[in-house]
């Protein structure tokens, strides 16, 4: 390799060039090849470089669509044991009356997942994809079990023992399922295409598919604690389904046979996780390109696209040899001034998402779940909290219409549904006698607030995509799952890292953390404002006793 670029380097040599007008431009890339395998690629390349490899076995087919299926299930366990902890609010009404426990939940598993989120891009390279899904589904697990069984069946702790080891569990699987969901759009990723819809598809149906299971568990067992934990022990079945799938699945001769073709792929064109970067030194400009994108070196004696660069006495360029280059990264200053750029060109689309995602984590789950009614009692807010789930997954279907917005049309509409916050504080306000006391009108405006959610939840990282070149996608967010950012921001990378973060992420990420922290102004709203049949009917029940 080295002799082969010294060579083309005398080639273009500043004397070559006319008018001795040279421009240097270094391009390198962000790992670093093993030699043997960079000598087997060079070999290749310009003789059947984008060939796909030949194999002797038919493709195998997802019969029964058995693998389908399984990817469907994987998109309900990634949000699945969350929604188990907060949808339970009958329970966590009882057992901590007074408190701010959904509230209080919904904003540790927010910052968990912010975290998160950011150490993945470590984990990305310390731990393989099938270990960090398998940790995944650990740290899921483990945390329901352990609640289940100590807390909701046993009630080995006092109450405030109780209390904090709830949000340490919700902490473990804000960690856990943020993992794996990223980890598994890049596993899904080596499939085609169906599968990662498959997976959107499932994560879009966990809430409702919680929902139906506190529902149908409240009016078959009518003792709270019973069906409490059959609640819980369901989730943990469908969970742990979820897991045995998963490790039945990676063996299958399907996967095995689409995650070896897409790694010969990339074997084949000299690419990787990675991606180059071509910084001029004279113009101080910075421009990325994804691996894939990038051209493969020219063969053994072609003068290339430099040589016609420099014969135009304008331009040359040469590629510093990868072997001796251990990891190189562009400066501080370039990426951020690289992600103002993108930035510029989709900043509608974001501030559309992170408005979304405010209005809607400042009303769900903590201000809906303490909606209350003499009539309904705690049926209510499951009820509330049911129609919000089935109406979002309606709305991530109506978002797949197309329909070309402009971001300011779409950032309008987002800030519209600021309307509802006031409707809402309405339905318990004032105390003991709210404007909106019928129940009917809380489940109205769940309705349409779940709607828009689902649609201007979407809608925003679906356009933004086609607002930059292809080579800014990446960054802008289109690797990722865009059909259902719900309330983690952890659906948004893959195993494949990013050249910085991804902007529509940060974007919906700032909007969930803003809003679970605004929410605690709602309930100090609420927190003197339940009617007296509640509280009579608190005092009554099994889980008051005991404390």
């Amino acid at each position: 390799m080295g002799s082969v670029g010294a060579e083309r380097f005398k080639e273009l040599s500043p004397a070559a060039t006319p008018e001795g007008n040279v421009v240097m431009s270094f391009s390198f890339d962000s790992y670093q090849l093993e030699e043997d395998e960079l000598q087997r690629g060079s070999q290749a390349k310009g003789v059947l470089t984008f060939m796909e490899p030949v194999s002797e076995d038919p493709e195998p087919q997802d019969r029964y669509h058995g693998i389908y299926f399984a990817m469907l299930l994987a998109g309900v366990g990634f949000l699945l044991p969350y929604n188990s902890f907060i949808t339970d609010v009958d329970y966590l009404h009882h057992k901590y009356p007074g408190t701010s426990i959904v509230f209080d939940m919904s904003l540790t598993y927010i910052l968990v997942a912010l975290v998160a989120v950011i150490l993945n891009n470590a984990l990305v390279e310390l731990l393989s994809l099938h270990t960090r899904i398998s940790v995944g589904y650990l740290f899921a697990l483990g945390p329901l079990l352990f609640v289940s069984i100590c807390d909701v069946w046993l009630e080995l702790f006092s109450r405030r023992q109780a209390y904090a080891i709830n949000l340490v569990a919700v902490g473990v699987v804000a960690f856990g399922c943020t993992v794996q969901q990223s980890s598994f759009y890049g596993y899904t990723g080596l499939l085609p295409k169906r599968y990662t819809q498959g997976v959107m598809t499932g994560e879009s149906t966990a809430g409702v598919i919680i929902s139906l299971s506190r529902i149908f568990t409240k009016l078959l067992l009518s003792d709270e604690k019973e069906n409490t934990v059959i609640f819980f022990f369901i989730s943990i079945g469908m969970e742990l389904t979820c897991f045995v799938l998963h490790l039945l699945v990676k063996r299958t001769r399907f996967v095995r046979y689409h995650t070896a073709s897409a790694r010969r792929g990339a074997e084949s064109r000299g690419t990787g996780t990675g991606y180059r970067v071509h910084h001029d030194v004279t113009a101080e400009d910075v421009r990325f390109e994804n691996r894939e994108q990038a051209q493969p070196s020219s063969p053994r004696g072609s003068p290339g696209p430099e040589a016609e660069l420099a014969g135009s006495g304008t331009y040359m360029r040469f590629d510093v040899p990868r072997p001796k280059i251990k990891r190189s990264w562009p400066s501080f200053r370039d990426m951020l001034l690289y992600r103002y750029v993108v930035s510029r060109l989709i900043w509608a689309y974001m501030l559309s998402i992170a408005m979304t995602y405010f209005i809607t984590l400042c009303l769900f789950p903590g201000l809906e779940s303490e909606i209350h009614n003499c009539t309904l009692g705690e049926w209510l807010p499951i009820l509330i909290m049911a129609i919000f789930n089935l109406s979002d997954f309606v709305g991530k279907i109506l978002a797949a219409l197309p329909y070309d917005w402009r971001g300011t049309h779409l950032l309008v509409y987002s800030c519209l549904r600021v309307v509802f916050i006031p409707l809402f504080i309405m339905c318990v306000y004032p105390n003991g006698q709210p404007t909106f006391g019928h129940p009917a009108w809380p489940c109205i405006f769940s309705l349409l607030m779940g709607i828009t959610n689902g649609y201007f939840g979407s809608v925003p990282m679906i356009l933004a995509a086609g607002k930059v070149s292809p080579e800014q996608r990446e960054l802008a967010g289109r690797t990722s799952p865009a059909g259902n950012p719900s309330w983690c921001g952890h659906s948004t990378l893959t195993a494949v890292s990013p050249p910085a973060g991804n902007t529509m992420t940060v974007s919906y990420m700032t909007g969930l953390t803003l809003g679970s922290a605004v929410a605690y102004f709602a309930y100090s709203l609420t927190s003197t404002s339940h009617s007296s049949c509640f509280y009579t009917e608190t005092s009554n029940g099994s889980f008051t006793s005991g404390y």
